[in-house]
């Protein structure tokens, strides 16, 4: 009998084995796309060993490290929204030690990273999750999941800048387009500076300033209200919410506009709204808990660990 056991228990063994890139996605480290990228800058060892080639492949009984720190497959995959505030890096740790998205996920008991991000003057939905496969989707250019954003500019364009932004131009990075565009009110507006709502489904590095600057206008404040058909709602700045299966699905409808007319004047999502979470609490903050509550309210060990002076 013990003759057949080490084949059976090798079979087994060889079956498990992944990519590494897969491994950690599904360890909760970042999304495949983002392993590529640790596992050549040399930052992972497989069995003590530093390893730079992608393809590789590992087994749970292989020891794996990166920088330094064990992993573990997680079992349990949590998905979330957070609404990050400006002045947060969309990272877990920072070396000059900046306010960061860890400073919000610390409490959680699975480790999760940011899907995509927003720099550091922007503000909104972020989700985060700890499965790699469904960070790799999202951020899959194949995909087109549409972002929805809330834009303030410092000035007044005309139907001719938004005609130019939905026809589409280069910016570092490649060519983007506005799929939707409009102008909305808001409480908070002026006679001199227009708020804009405009839908995009790229995702290039800070795309919505280069757009439109490209026509002329700099950017005063830029808050991400959607991801696909998921919004932000009332969800408050620095709060946590795990999402429904229902609204994982959202992520990847396609946000259509009712109209595309651009002179149009939409009520903005500052407006009061409902939100079903809005009475929940978790056991981490000051929100009151029911039986199927999703919110959670996660805060630094303290306010100096998360504002700048």
């Amino acid at each position: 009998m013990s003759e057949h056991s080490t084949p059976k228990a090798k079979n087994a063994a060889t079956e498990s084995r992944v990519r590494l890139n897969k491994f950690l996605a599904e360890s909760g480290v970042c999304s495949r796309r983002a392993a590529d990228r640790i596992i050549a800058e040399g930052k992972v060892l497989v069995n003590g060993k530093k390893v730079f080639e992608l393809g590789i492949k590992v087994s749970p009984t292989d020891r794996i490290t990166v920088e330094g720190k064990p992993l573990k497959l997680e079992t349990e995959k949590v998905y979330l929204m957070f609404h990050k505030p400006k002045g947060v890096l969309t990272t877990l740790t920072d070396p000059e030690n900046r306010p960061t998205i860890g400073d919000y996920v610390a409490r959680l008991p699975q480790r999760v990273f940011p899907v995509g991000r927003l720099d550091w003057d922007s503000e909104g939905l972020i989700l985060l999750t700890n499965d790699g496969e469904w960070a790799n989707k999202i951020m899959q250019p194949s995909s087109e999941v549409t972002k929805t954003y809330l834009v303030k500019l410092n000035g007044k364009p005309e139907v001719s800048h938004f005609e130019k932004l939905r026809r589409g131009f280069s910016i570092p990075g490649g060519r983007v387009k506005a799929l939707h565009i409009e102008k909305i009110r808001r409480k908070d507006g002026s006679s001199q500076y227009d708020w804009i709502k405009i839908v995009i489904d790229e995702g290039k590095n800070r795309q919505i300033r280069f757009m439109f600057e490209k026509v002329g206008f700099d950017v005063l404040k830029l808050q991400r209200i959607g991801i696909g058909k998921l919004r932000l709602g009332n969800l408050e700045k620095g709060e946590l919410q795990f999402l429904t299966a229902v609204e994982k699905k959202k992520v990847f409808q396609t946000e259509a506009p009712e109209s595309s007319n651009m002179s149009r004047v939409k009520k903005s999502a500052s407006s009061k709204s409902t939100n079903p979470y809005k009475k929940n609490q978790s056991k981490f903050g000051n929100k009151k808990a029911g039986p199927k509550s999703k919110k959670y309210q996660i805060k630094a060990s303290s306010d100096k660990d998360i504002f700048l002076d």
